[in-house]
């Protein structure tokens, strides 16, 4: 299996979060979206300790297991139908997030997100741990 860490998700396994965890574990392999880095990126800036959660997230990327998923023309046009789809039901998500389930589905990979706006994405496949497995 193949998944895609939404940040939220990435958030969690650093909070420890069993179930999170669990799920990257049993992965095949774990991507994480520029998308999703840059939004990390923000967060750490925005925090107090810049320097650790850049040097957890570098660490996590070293990882023979995750790979890093890059925006591509084939991204771009995913990013494109996902929106027309989800306007006409008149159904907005925030941007970020489409440009996340682009790269979830350009990929073949199993969204890993806590939001539950993702189900309005037809043909994504998602997957929306519990809140509470800590």
């Amino acid at each position: 299996m193949k998944i895609l860490l939404d940040t939220n998700a990435y958030s969690a396994i650093k909070r420890g979060h069993a179930e999170v965890a669990d799920r990257v574990r049993r992965a095949e392999e774990v991507l994480l979206s520029v998308v999703v880095v840059g939004e990390l990126l923000l967060g750490f800036r925005l925090g107090t300790r810049f320097r650790k959660n850049v040097a957890e997230l570098e660490a996590f990327l070293d990882n023979p297991y995750v790979s890093l998923v890059p925006v591509t023309l084939t991204s771009a046009d995913r990013f494109a139908r996902i929106a027309v789809a989800l306007r006409a039901k008149g159904h907005p998500i925030p941007t970020n997030d489409v440009w996340i389930a682009a790269h979830a589905m350009e990929t073949g990979a199993e969204l890993v997100s806590f939001d539950a706006h993702f189900e309005a994405i037809d043909g994504l496949a998602w997957f929306r741990p519990s809140a509470s497995a800590g």
